[in-house]
């Protein structure tokens, strides 16, 4: 079962993010999160480097996440859409199809562009 294993807000560009237990998403993002590029920033964990500044880090390996562009990823009550990849960095960028409340431990599926369910 794949889980969200990390959660990050970063208010001010340039400087050091916030670690989260949980936060809530709303169209633009999470709470508290400086607005960007996307509204969501998802990473797997194996790809997660000192200098990364995701939003939701998961236990999907960097495949299976690449694999979900044009897709969702299920977490909490969330549902975010994801739209590609992110530009010079590890991960996908992705929009909030349904807001709600993300935790870490939060089991993450993945449903893809067909409608094919993965549990993770």
């Amino acid at each position: 079962m794949a889980e969200v294993t990390e959660l990050h807000v970063y208010p001010v560009s340039g400087e050091p993010g916030r670690d989260l237990e949980e936060a809530a998403v709303d169209s633009e993002g999470l709470a508290g999160d400086r607005r960007k590029k996307a509204a969501v920033h998802v990473v797997a964990a194996a790809d997660v480097a000192p200098d990364t500044r995701a939003n939701l880090v998961v236990s999907l390996t960097p495949v299976e996440l690449e694999a979900a562009i044009g897709g969702l990823l299920v977490t909490g009550g969330v549902e975010l859409e994801v739209t590609g990849t992110a530009r010079n960095c590890p991960g996908v960028y992705a929009a909030v199809r349904h807001p709600g409340i993300v935790r870490v431990g939060d089991e993450v599926t993945t449903v893809a562009p067909d409608g094919a369910v993965d549990a993770g």
